[in-house]
């Protein structure tokens, strides 16, 4: 609980996403931190007991409490760095001076990319934490700073979040193919020459507006296109415009959340939302170097395996190395079978992938008139860094997501086992060779 002797702005703080600002008695700014919600997390800091002795010393000086509020929890990591760096407060020592923290770059070249440096390393390049202007020397590497950011996970995932939005090309020009992200969308095609350095230079100008916190500038001159597009009868290009500003107007942003905020009520879902306790199916394959492929679908209903569903595949269509393909048999054969005894329609499908596998698979539901919520997992080297992919506009994806990474991969890990087991019992009854 706030204690009654300090001020804060309207008297109370919201629930929502934001950055707060503490000041002393002097109307010295001490402090600027984001929030998922601003709430519970200025209140953490009068409730907690075990605080650092500096913070500590910083709460026993707040005098009075603003806030701004921010649809998004990826917006109020934008602000908070552009607040300090403009503002510099006197407890964000750490935010200021550690030099092992992240930037965010952009770098000065034909087809611009952002790309990260800490501290230390763009000394050599004549940047200095919280600088204002770039340096002439600095200006020659990069077309902006941003940063230094204290969380380079938050960092990274924003940066994930916003590439759909604004695409951005880390290929080289002069390929005969596209790459695999110009497949996903998430590059214009630098690699193919499927853009011009004017048309590419303004997707950076975008890029630029956003980490600036000029979001809406960007959406104004999206709706400007629309109109133009529409105008001149390109209504492609129109209705690929209005889904850009449409991802930009309702962003969600469940990968920036962090551990202090799992407390917060995302954790509970309402009546209308997706039921983990529900029918959890997921779907993985097995192969020797792309031949040979079986594949498994796990089940989980009540949060725990039941076996009795579990189903096996052996791929017959796919030849190779095809995971996005053989991905697309599995589902259209389960599929099929929706409504029929032992195969009832899942709360969510689990899919062992990326960005590729799940959209194949949307392709699939959407074709059947199906709405199914997806899940895929990418790996990463460890459980701790698989990235979980799914529909950012779902409300209650984001909120399932949020609260069961941990299901999704328990059963994604059964499904793999189960695959696997399936495979190596081929191999000894000799239907498959050995590995």
């Amino acid at each position: 609980m706030i204690p009654k002797h300090i001020k804060i702005k309207e008297n109370a703080l919201p629930h929502g996403p934001g950055v707060y600002f503490y000041f002393d008695k002097k109307g010295i700014l001490l402090y600027v931190g984001k929030a998922t919600s601003l709430k519970q997390r200025v209140g953490s800091y009068f409730t907690n007991k075990r605080l650092d002795p500096r913070i500590e010393e910083m709460v026993s000086q707040i005098d009075r409490i603003e806030y701004m509020e921010t649809p998004s929890v990826l917006e109020a990591l934008v602000l908070e760095a552009n607040q300090i760096k403009a503002k510099k407060p006197k407890f964000n020592v750490l935010e200021r001076d550690d030099k092992s923290y992240l930037s965010l770059c952009i770098t000065n070249e034909d087809f611009p990319k952002p790309i990260f440096y800490r501290g230390h390393e763009l000394e050599a390049f004549g940047v200095k934490p919280f600088d204002k202007q770039l340096s002439a020397k600095a200006k020659k590497k990069f077309l902006r700073v941003f940063g230094p950011y204290t969380s380079g996970v938050s960092l990274k995932c924003a940066l994930d979040l916003v590439r759909p939005m604004i695409p951005w090309s880390t290929c080289a020009p002069g390929s005969t193919r596209p790459c695999f992200d110009y497949q996903l969308h998430k590059c214009p095609g630098v690699c193919v020459g499927a853009i011009s350095k004017k048309d590419y230079r303004q997707i950076m100008k975008q890029l630029i507006q956003f980490f600036d916190g000029k979001k809406m500038a960007i959406v104004r001159d999206l709706k400007k296109e629309v109109m133009i597009a529409s105008k001149e009868l390109r209504f492609e290009d129109a209705a690929m415009l209005q889904k850009k500003i449409f991802a930009l107007e309702h962003i969600r942003d469940v990968a920036l959340l962090t551990k202090e905020d799992y407390a917060l009520p995302v954790q509970s879902l309402h009546k209308d939302g997706i039921d983990l306790d529900g029918r959890i199916e997921a779907y993985d394959n097995s192969n020797i170097s792309g031949a040979h492929a079986v594949a498994a679908m796990s089940v989980f209903v009540d949060g725990k395996p039941a076996k009795q569903l579990y189903r096996k595949f052996n791929i017959k269509t796919i030849c190779g190395a095809n995971d996005v393909g053989t991905m697309e048999e599995i589902m259209r054969r389960r599929l099929v079978h929706i409504g029929t005894k032992g195969w009832e329609q899942p709360q969510v499908m689990v899919i062992d992938g990326g960005e590729a596998q799940v959209n194949r698979v949307q392709d699939v539901l959407d074709e059947l008139g199906l709405t199914i919520p997806i899940v895929g997992i990418a790996k990463g080297l460890d459980r701790k860094q698989d990235r979980l992919v799914f529909d950012h506009t779902n409300k209650d994806l984001v909120i399932a997501a949020a609260k069961g990474k941990e299901l999704f991969q328990r059963v994604r890990d059964e499904a793999h086992r189960f695959a696997v087991k399936f495979h190596r019992q081929k191999r000894r009854k000799g239907f498959l060779p050995k590995a």
